[in-house]
């Protein structure tokens, strides 16, 4: 029997019978529920959708790609790995014009310094937000910054600015490029190369920009996925140690010293800025908590002492307030560096070991990566599910207490904590 058919007349709008009537009456919209209700009615409508077989079945989401390679869905971006090609931003977030060259000169330690403030600071990942000293606060941001670009670049104008080298060139402050220009969002990324961590060249200590905050470990190389895709480039404007760190050939002059005035209690400017950038490329990033902003602050005061002091000025030459000749030895890249914390007095005259109080829970010091990576070397990595980083944490205890245990120790000479001895043995 063939089914009857039926067709809806549209009520009358003149009619005053009760069909018409209620036909004309709005129909209620069903209201948006929240909890298992409405869940349990999508189930039931799937069910019987795939019953009658009006639907195909679901596509399984693949894995692989890091979420925080995406734009977040529904904010209005593209979906890009990385924030698009930018200037820099002012402390308004807005743009900011670029006073340098479009190559200027620097060199590694330099590069591996800056690097090391954000990491210091644990920057948080975002591809939509700008640091405090105005660059975008993901994977290509953090190595605009690191190489000084006067621009916020991106994984597909990073190359721009290097050359293609090989894994047998690559030194700290070099960085390992992959960019899909087929489809960005899949994989691309870029992190800086801050030297090897054992003998064999398979794996070294990366400084990179990644959820949730700037980091700092061991990884192996030339990353932990997509290892055809990563192409070693070194920064053209990259200069041997000790050369002037001014603009390259051809650009602009250094920035000339603005006065006594610019510097010290309530100054507030961007050669305050400058100054903590410049103190930081010297050597002075452990005195800086976040990276250098504009407000005069005790680092800044104490950063500028120790540069004077390194020039071996006392007295009222070291009393970390800017002067003229400081200025010029920072600007120009001359003068004597500031001497990194390892490179101090021995603690119980072991040379590098830095005390106990580094390696505490709640520390995060480059000591406790450069332990970390030590410890890999010496083969008790197994500890590590990613990799050594800055943070103590009870991979570094149990890794330590391992090596403890290898030589012969028991009871509370293997605690897990680095003593000097621990120390001297595990870098002799």
């Amino acid at each position: 029997m063939t089914a009857p058919l039926f067709e809806d007349i549209p009520a009358a709008s003149d009619c005053d019978c009760p069909g018409c009537v209620h036909g004309r009456r709005p129909t209620p919209r069903p209201l948006l529920t929240r909890g298992r209700p409405a869940a349990r009615g999508v189930v039931v409508v799937a069910a019987a959708s795939a019953a009658l077989g009006t639907v195909a079945p679901a596509v399984a989401l693949t894995p692989g790609h890091s979420p925080h390679r995406q734009a977040l869905p529904g904010d209005g971006a593209t979906d890009t790995p990385q924030g698009a090609r930018s200037p820099l931003h002012g402390r308004a977030g807005t743009p900011a014009e670029p006073d340098a060259v479009p190559t200027p000169a620097t060199t590694r330690t330099q590069i591996i310094n800056r690097a090391k403030v954000w990491v210091a600071a644990k920057v948080p990942y975002s591809m939509y937000d700008f640091w405090s000293d105005g660059y975008r606060q993901d994977c290509s941001g953090y190595v605009s910054m690191a190489w000084g670009l006067p621009n916020n670049e991106w994984t597909g104008s990073l190359g721009e600015f290097g050359v293609k080298i090989k894994k047998e060139e690559l030194q700290p402050g070099d960085i390992l490029l992959y960019h899909n220009p087929d489809n960005p969002e899949k994989g691309s990324h870029v992190v800086i190369f801050g030297g090897w961590t054992d003998h064999t060249h398979t794996s070294y200590t990366v400084y990179e920009q990644t959820p949730p905050r700037t980091r700092s470990q061991t990884t192996p190389y030339p990353y932990w996925s997509n290892t055809d895709k990563y192409v070693p480039y070194r920064y053209k404007g990259v200069t041997k140690a000790g050369a002037a760190a001014g603009p390259a050939s051809g650009g602009k002059a250094v920035v000339a010293y603005p006065g006594a005035a610019y510097f010290g209690p309530g100054a507030d400017n961007k050669y305050v800025t400058l100054l903590g950038q410049m103190l930081i490329a010297r050597g002075g990033a452990a005195y800086y908590t976040k990276a250098p902003g504009p407000v005069w602050g005790t680092e800044d005061r104490r950063a500028t002492q120790a540069f004077q002091r390194a020039q071996g000025w006392t007295g009222a030459d070291a009393d970390g307030i800017p002067g003229r000749r400081t200025w010029e030895l920072l600007s120009t890249g001359r003068g004597k560096d500031i001497a990194s914390p390892a490179a101090g007095p021995a603690s119980h005259g072991v040379p590098g070991y830095p005390g106990r109080a580094y390696f505490r829970p709640g520390q995060s010091n480059d000591h406790i990566t450069r332990l970390g990576a030590q410890l890999v070397k010496k083969g008790f990595g197994r500890f590590y599910a990613l990799g050594p980083g800055p943070h103590w944490g009870e991979a570094d205890r149990r890794a330590v207490e391992a090596f403890q245990r290898a030589q012969g120790w028991r009871g509370g000479a293997a605690d897990g904590y680095p003593g000097p001895e621990t120390w001297r043995r595990l870098f002799a």
